[in-house]
């Protein structure tokens, strides 16, 4: 320790370089799988009906159905002393509404177990439990060929939910008999009991020269879940692979991991891989033609590992399950708990999130400049760089509104701190930006270094705030500060302690125009075991990290995104960008896919990877546009800035060893490409803030998969590689280099608007389209209205008050509609009521504008003098010259146009030009 002391650069460097394979780069045996994690390999060599367990006593208690769960007595086993003995455990089934049930098992209280097992806190919305159904009484059926009675529980007008007494079973089913979700069908429900250690035992588990010396012992849960009429089963993020989850084990599965979910720092990771990345959310839900879309959620931070189970895997169980439905049966397994489990029943895509999003939160609402462009580096050498990078967006006509610092702007890797050799002057720096309307982001990690003269190590140690080793001292890791310790922001104090020191007189330098990166909080401990904190450091009341590990990063995230709140006096709403990922993290900010590479299977694979996000409740996702390490081919990076641009969140971004890759410094005609990508995310605002209100109000996500919109057609099941944005728009990503040609499948019974061309193709087929190097393919569903604004400013914010364009794409009924939202863009004013929201109804040959904002007394007002200056009509069957507005009975000329403003030399479409209507007013638009 005194060698570290004298010289601790050297030291760090010295670790650092010990570390380059194992952190810096992919390698798979530094990271453990099944077969070395012993909670997964005992699992997964359970056999089906292994579990013995009967439900007992079953009655109502405030509420909820209550009932014990008993082990069956064997003969092999009748000794009721034996201190292996299974002890009753509790469970309780509470209904909510909407059709939610929710599963809880753990220990008796009143059996002393050695200590209370983890319940993961602040993840359900508090307002969740007013929406509880209280129950009142309970019916029983004997089901099938049982011996014993089922209890069966009112759910949703169509909905029971079914406890089986023996064995125990919980399933949710349709009144007719057709099961929708069941757990423990199969028998293999298992709950490792907190016990005392018997002499001679041994419960240290050891890897790659680490030692967990789990003083609590074995204590996993693991049971089996199946979706019935399911086709696919999505969801569980955060790992680079397939939108539909692939079977990992069954019949001619060999070698293959379960699906993990344990936040990890994994650079360069690889693509195809069940390996779990740097977020975990245990929601999957499945989705097929006959049945629809269900969910399953278990709330749960410890380490999870989840097997899709493929067809025939049970075919010697002995168990018949009904084989009138299909099936996908799935395991879960997790290291620590209790089982907090919900059940989603559908039956469409939009119901299964807006459930799910009801326990967890929706998306909060973001800034709009949060859904421009941002421009980022690991790192912008200085103030003079900073400057430089500005101006050159300026001199290339290129829009951008955010520019970041990464950790080399700090004062020797301290958090809020800055350089003053490099960053001499921050707040001069910061209002020289927002004087284009542009803002700053800077980089807050949460390894804090352990500098005696650094105020925030000071203050935590004096406060006792650091999480603690297992023997109770200050856990010492080592990250980019060198020897740190992480805050224990599990306990509410510090989150409050680390929320003020966001106030502009704590982080000096800081202005209010600057906002947060939270990176490294999975957390990434680079001497650590799978370079992450170890599973038996403590928390809280002696909580252990392995409880709550997947969570950390979530809570470091809220209590960040509760500083910049509070700094703006609860007037700001912030912008927090986090990489650890875990259920709830969607109301506190936006998430990054972590440290991709400049590879064309990256940019193809961040596709599953952010609709995955969006499907657990993660709508403001994006990936590193280009590709975080390695040095993109300019074909490449053009393809990538094309796609990147429909991304939610929309960020370049690069290694430090990677050659500067501004948009500018790829020849003039790359330029041109970037910048038109740029530009067609500027013009399509309007349309993606709507789209984040109604994120905010139902969870559906921004961007979707194609199946949430066309929810019966089988060809979208699997297919990843196009999207939706919203319910308008249909974006086909190339994936590949020198591409002449892309088959795009276009949904549906009607047709579909090339963005750029106008071009009308039919709905209901696959397309082969040739594609050149200018634009991804995009095309605009008919039947709906998008609201853009065609003029370009340098930011966002410069855009507020220009006028709108609405591009009605016209279906075979000569109809279409849309929605446009609008508040000041900033505020959580739009809470009290202050905002526009306006639907747009196309039909009988008039346009309608109506009004969706509610406008109760004494609720806050927004107004604005923004009005239409252009209505685009394409699909048009007949030739009028002329419209009428009304009620001011204002004619205005119906011409051909161009129909992208900035591009005159492109096609021409029917546009209604000036009729200059208020997007605030009501008002009609008739066609003569």
């Amino acid at each position: 320790m005194k060698t570290q002391m004298r010289n601790p650069t050297l030291l760090l460097l010295l670790l650092l370089s010990s570390q380059l394979c194992s952190v810096f780069s992919w390698k798979k045996d530094e990271f453990r799988n099944c077969n070395q994690t012993p909670f997964c390999k005992r699992a997964r060599a359970r056999k089906p009906s292994s579990s013995s367990l009967i439900a007992q006593d079953v009655a109502i208690f405030d509420g909820e159905l209550t009932a014990k769960l008993f082990p069956e007595k064997t003969q092999e086993n009748p000794d009721e002393q034996d201190q292996d003995r299974i002890k009753p455990l509790v469970l309780t089934l509470s209904v909510y509404q909407d059709g939610i049930l929710r599963l809880k098992i753990d220990e008796d209280p009143k059996l002393d177990p050695p200590k209370k097992r983890f319940e993961v806190p602040d993840v359900i919305l508090p307002e969740f439990s007013n929406k509880k159904l209280w129950l009142q009484k309970l019916s029983t059926e004997t089901i099938g060929g049982d011996t014993g009675p089922s209890t069966i529980v009112y759910l949703l007008d169509g909905y029971e939910a079914v406890l089986r007494h023996d064995p125990f079973e919980v399933y949710v089913r349709e009144k007719g008999g057709n099961r929708v979700i069941s757990l423990n069908s199969h028998g293999l429900f298992d709950f490792e009991q907190l016990r005392v250690k018997r002499d001679g035992e041994e419960w240290e588990e050891r890897f790659k020269g680490h030692t967990d010396k789990r003083p609590y012992g074995p204590q996993s849960i693991s049971f089996d879940v199946s979706f019935y009429g399911a086709d696919h089963v999505y969801g569980i993020p955060e790992r680079a692979t397939s939108f539909a989850l692939k079977p990992t084990r069954g019949p001619g599965i060999e070698d293959s991991e379960p699906y993990r979910l344990f936040n990890l720092d994994v650079f360069e990771y690889i693509h195809e891989s069940p390996f779990g990345l740097y977020g975990s959310i245990p929601l999957m839900i499945s989705h097929g033609k006959s049945r629809g879309t269900s969910g399953f959620f278990w709330l749960n931070a410890a380490e999870m590992q989840i097997d899709v189970l493929g067809s025939g895997w049970d075919a010697e169980s002995g168990i018949s399950l009904p084989s009138s439905q299909s099936r996908i049966d799935t395991l879960w397994m997790s290291e620590a708990g209790i089982v907090d489990a919900f059940f989603f029943v559908g039956p469409g895509p939009k119901d299964v999130v807006r459930q799910y999003t009801s326990v967890t939160g929706t998306p909060a609402m973001p800034q709009l400049f949060a859904l421009a462009y941002h421009q980022c580096r690991w790192n912008y050498r200085d103030e003079e760089d900073v400057e430089q990078v500005d101006s050159k967006f300026d001199e290339h006509d290129i829009p951008y509104d955010v520019l970041w610092l990464d950790i080399e702007h700090t004062d020797g890797k301290r958090y809020l701190t800055w350089d003053r050799m490099l960053f001499p002057h921050p707040e001069e720096m910061q209002r020289k930006l927002a004087a284009k309307g542009r803002h700053m982001v800077t980089i807050v990690d949460p390894h804090i270094k352990r500098d005696d003269s650094y105020f925030l190590h000071k203050e935590a140690t004096e406060k006792r705030y650091y999480v603690r080793d297992a023997t109770g001292k200050d856990y010492d890791g080592w990250c980019w500060s060198g020897s740190s310790s992480y805050l224990d922001v599990l306990r509410p104090e510090v989150r409050s302690w680390w929320a003020e020191k966001f106030s502009l007189e704590n982080y000096v330098g800081s202005t209010p125009s600057l906002y947060i990166w939270n990176d490294m909080n999975e957390p990434s401990v680079f001497n650590g075991p799978e370079v992450t904190m170890p599973r038996d450091a403590l928390h809280q009341e002696d909580a252990e990290h392995r409880e709550l590990h997947n969570a950390y990063g979530y809570y470091f995230h809220m209590a960040t995104a509760d500083g910049l709140v509070k700094r703006g006096d609860g007037k700001d709403r912030p912008f927090v960008l986090s990489r650890a990922v875990f259920a709830g993290s969607q109301r506190h900010g936006a998430i990054w896919t972590g440290d991709n590479t400049a590879e064309w299977d990256h940019l193809r694979v961040s596709v599953p990877m952010i609709l995955t996000l969006g499907l657990t409740g993660i709508s403001f996702s994006g990936a590193d546009v280009g590709g975080f390490f390695g040095n993109p081919e300019p074909e490449l990076l053009v393809r990538w800035y094309q796609l990147g641009a429909y991304y939610p969140f929309f960020r370049g971004h690069a290694h430090h060893d990677t050659k500067r890759r501004e948009p500018w410094l790829f020849g003039d005609r790359n330029t041109e490409r970037i910048r038109e990508a740029i530009h067609i995310r500027y013009m399509l605002l309007p349309y993606f803030y709507t789209l984040f209100r109604e994120a905010n109000t139902s969870g559906v996500p921004v961007v979707r998969p194609l199946w949430m919109e066309f929810p019966s057609e089988e060809a979208t099941f699997s297919n990843d590689e196009a999207f939706m944005i919203g319910s308008s728009l249909l974006v086909q990503g190339i994936y590949t280099e020198h591409a002449r040609h892309a088959s795009v499948y276009l949904p549906g019974k009607e047709s579909w608007y090339e963005v750029k061309t106008g071009v009308a193709y039919k709905g209901g087929r696959t397309h082969k389209l040739d594609v050149n190097e200018e634009s991804v393919p995009a095309f605009q569903r008919a039947g709906t209205i998008i609201p853009r604004k065609d003029r370009f400013r340098r930011s966002s914010t410069q855009m507020v008050n220009d006028p709108y364009t609405l591009v009605i794409a016209l279906n075979s009924s000569q109809a279409a509609e849309g929605e446009l939202y609008v508040d000041d863009g900033r505020s959580f004013e739009f809470h009290q009521g202050a905002y526009i929201h306006r639907r747009f109804v196309f039909s009988d040959g008039k346009l309608t504008s109506l009004n969706l904002a509610p406008t109760p007394p004494g609720q806050a007002q927004f107004s604005s003098e923004c009005v239409i200056e252009r209505i685009i009509l394409q699909g048009l069957s007949t030739g009028q010259k002329s419209a009428l507005i009304e009620p001011e009975n204002q004619k205005a000329e119906i011409e051909k146009g161009p129909l992208l403003l900035h591009s005159r030399q492109g096609p021409t479409v029917v546009t209604i030009r000036k009729p200059n209507v208020r997007i605030v007013d009501d008002w009609v638009i008739k066609l003569l």
